[in-house]
């Protein structure tokens, strides 16, 4: 899809035709400009030949059914992994890619270990909700479903591509076209701390954080950026943040096997999250190489500790691992 020449090709047209050429996209999820019926015909010939809206996607489905992965090839060739989770209560959540790869190299993310191509453009974030949309528009069902939500933790640091994706957010939260409410759209760090606090003036929109450890020396071996960004600094932006926006953050930990799931970690980790705004969200770690998840028995000891601590936490439901859509597991293949 390449919505680039959109603008130039209008411009001879009404200022209102941008609008609705963007409605028909955002909105409708229109697959074919000829869908387009207030043009005429040489404008929508026009418009498939310079702003083609194809997506070039493969897809897998979970068993459940419920996660859908898509395999997105862009316009240089270049490929992109954007999951679709399906809830029981009605949501539909895209988690979205916003880098080609990823600079960070998390020792337990699939991502990491593809290294960085480039940052996506705000078009090419927003390739993947429409996808979707369209996914669920075609699926004929007795009420139509859409995107309901928007997570922006798929491939790479959101953060290290500021621009673009405040732009795509705010084609989503724009209630002319995707119309998704500011706290259905979240943003996960690693604790790029400048990009915290820029955040915190954006508005309501959802802010997660990476953490995975509860102390910088074993924060640092998971996660390089760690030795950039220590844990401290990032919790003094998350404070700030807070302090900003009176909103509740969430905090990542993905549990591994005997790295991170110790009861010395758990104790720690709950002194980190006491703060009233502070909310943890546990991840059985999902298999990308030489880790493995913690066992069931540890998992339980671990959340025992958590809640005698007086930790607000959950453990994450595990979406899409059995075609590797889940946390982690991006890799574009």
């Amino acid at each position: 899809m390449n919505l680039e020449n959109l603008e130039k090709i209008l411009s001879g047209e009404p200022a209102y035709r941008i609008k609705q050429a963007k409605q028909a996209v955002y909105k409708n999820f229109i697959s074919n400009w000829n869908e387009a019926t207030f043009f005429s015909k040489e404008l929508r010939e026009k418009l498939n030949t310079e702003c083609p809206l194809e997506i070039n996607a493969e897809l897998l489905v979970s068993k459940k059914t419920d996660s859908i992965k898509a395999l997105i090839t862009l316009n240089d060739g270049k490929k992109i992994e954007s999951v679709l989770m399906r809830h029981k209560d009605g949501r539909n959540t895209v988690c979205v890619s916003c880098q080609v790869g990823c600079p960070l190299a998390c020792a337990f993310c699939a991502t990491g270990k593809m290294g960085f191509k480039r940052n996506l453009t705000a078009g090419e974030i927003l390739e993947q909700v429409i996808f979707f949309n369209r996914y669920l528009k075609n699926l004929n069902l007795p009420y139509p479903e859409k995107v309901t939500n928007a997570t922006y933790m798929g491939m790479g640091e959101p953060f290290l591509n500021y621009d673009n994706v405040l732009e795509s957010i705010k084609v989503l939260n724009n209630k002319d076209y995707f119309n998704i409410g500011a706290r259905s759209i979240s943003v996960s760090t690693s604790g790029i701390v400048e990009g915290i606090e820029k955040f915190s003036e954006e508005g309501q929109f959802n802010l997660a954080i990476s953490l995975h450890a509860p102390n910088n020396d074993l924060r640092a071996k998971l996660m390089p950026i760690d030795k950039k960004y220590p844990l401290t600094n990032v919790l003094k932006a998350v404070d700030s943040y807070i302090k900003e926006t009176g909103r509740k953050v969430m905090f990542e930990y993905v549990l591994i096997d005997g790295v991170n799931d110790s009861d010395d970690c758990a104790k720690e980790l709950a002194g980190l999250m006491r703060k009233k705004l502070y909310f943890l969200n546990l991840i059985l770690y999902n298999a990308t190489g030489s880790f493995r998840p913690s066992k069931a028995g540890r998992v339980e000891s671990f959340k025992v500790i958590l809640k005698k601590a007086g930790v607000n936490f959950v453990q994450r439901y595990r979406f899409g691992d059995d075609i590797k859509a889940a946390c982690g597991q991006f890799a574009g293949k």
